[in-house]
């Protein structure tokens, strides 16, 4: 997705502060008709963790705007307590708190961004939450890709560690006790493929009128 791409976003905002709640939604109402990610949204407005899990179980949303002081939380814990309901959907910190400890524990935690309430404007606030997206996806994307080959390395079959082999016949004995051909064995402990000949020693053994003294095949049978 572009950031010039207009789509229906939906948002949830958490927020016990009305006044700061009414500058969010202008700042969205500013973006209106600016081509950006929130040309076209759906907010809805929360004012506690209690609420916002509620909201969260009831449908989903493309993104989460997170106050961390609310009536029933406060700090990283207020991250932490969405962060459990929110699933997949990417969130972002708005704090009125410009601590710097805060903002990296929140990121390290899983928050896309941090935004300090009082230095954000609706163009910063439109671009955080169009990268949050994108960088959601995108760790969705990676994250997908690391199982699907996870997925595909269990199934490779490889041999490793002593096999117990009969010193006469040549003969493998497997996990149960059952001894079975060597390139049965091979084959059901690893990806690899028989395909039968025979070597100069056995030829020249089993068929002694086809090969010359040096174990080779004779001209008149090749």
């Amino acid at each position: 997705m572009s950031e010039n791409q207009v789509k229906d976003i939906s948002i949830l905002l958490v927020e016990d502060n009305k006044g700061d709640a009414r500058l969010i939604h202008e700042m969205f109402v500013d973006q209106e008709g600016k081509g950006s990610i929130l040309s076209r949204y759906h907010l809805e407005w929360e004012k506690s963790i209690h609420a916002a899990t509620a909201a969260l179980n009831k449908k989903a949303v493309d993104i989460i705007l997170l106050d961390l002081t609310l009536p029933d939380s406060s700090g990283l814990d207020t991250f932490k307590s969405i962060r459990e309901h929110a699933g997949q959907i990417p969130i972002i910190v708005m704090s009125g708190l410009n601590d710097e400890k805060i903002a990296v524990d929140a990121v390290r935690e899983g928050a896309q961004d941090y935004l300090v309430k009082g230095t954000v404007n609706s163009s910063l606030l439109a671009r955080s939450i169009w990268y949050a997206i994108e960088r959601k996806s995108l760790e969705l994307e990676k994250e997908k890709l690391i199982n699907e080959l996870e997925e595909a390395l269990s199934k490779v079959k490889t041999l490793s560690g002593l096999i117990p082999i009969c010193a006469n016949c040549k003969k493998v004995r497997d996990d149960e006790g059952y001894w079975n051909q060597v390139e049965v064995y091979i084959q059901n402990h690893s990806e690899a493929e028989f395909t039968h000949s025979y070597c100069p020693d056995c030829l020249k053994k089993l068929y002694p009128e086809l090969v010359d003294e040096n174990g080779k095949l004779k001209e008149a049978v090749k």
